[in-house]
């Protein structure tokens, strides 16, 4: 008799002992992030041509093979190509921040930690006076984890 409970006690301490590897397990699985990884997207030219009116891109997006996930964005490189002699007022937005662009081309860690299959897209405005530029060339480059 001594001995069957012994076993039966023993049977349940590894039973809680899978629960709690399990539960452990199934813990440990939801705050896994996704695998680090990039996209790269291009988007048609804009033309700007009010100082005090924006031009927005297309949306920048992941493409589809991407598989982004749940992931966040660790920094973005961007670029675009405005005529020599233009001065223009750039930033580059997600839905829930915008970054003001100091030059063409360059990298942000602005917007770490936004989620990375949201939409992106450029702005435009022209400094007072100027005449109209299309702007080409869009492109950014997303780092996520």
């Amino acid at each position: 008799m001594q001995r069957q409970r012994q076993q039966g006690r023993m049977k349940l301490k590894i039973v809680a002992l899978i629960l709690l590897i399990m539960l452990s397990a199934m813990a440990l699985a939801s705050h896994v992030q996704a695998a680090p990884g990039s996209w790269s997207s291009h988007v048609p030219s804009v033309m700007v041509a009010m100082s005090d009116r924006v031009s927005s891109s297309g949306p920048i997006v992941a493409p589809n093979a991407a598989q982004v996930g749940n992931a966040v964005i660790d920094r973005i490189q961007w670029r675009y190509e405005a005529p020599p002699a233009a001065l223009v007022n750039a930033w580059l937005c997600h839905p829930e921040q915008c970054v003001p662009l100091n030059s063409m081309r360059g990298t942000t860690l602005a917007l770490a930690g936004k989620h990375a299959d949201a939409p992106l897209y450029f702005r435009f405005a022209l400094m007072p006076g100027q005449r109209p530029v299309r702007i080409q060339g869009l492109q950014a480059i997303v780092n996520y984890q």
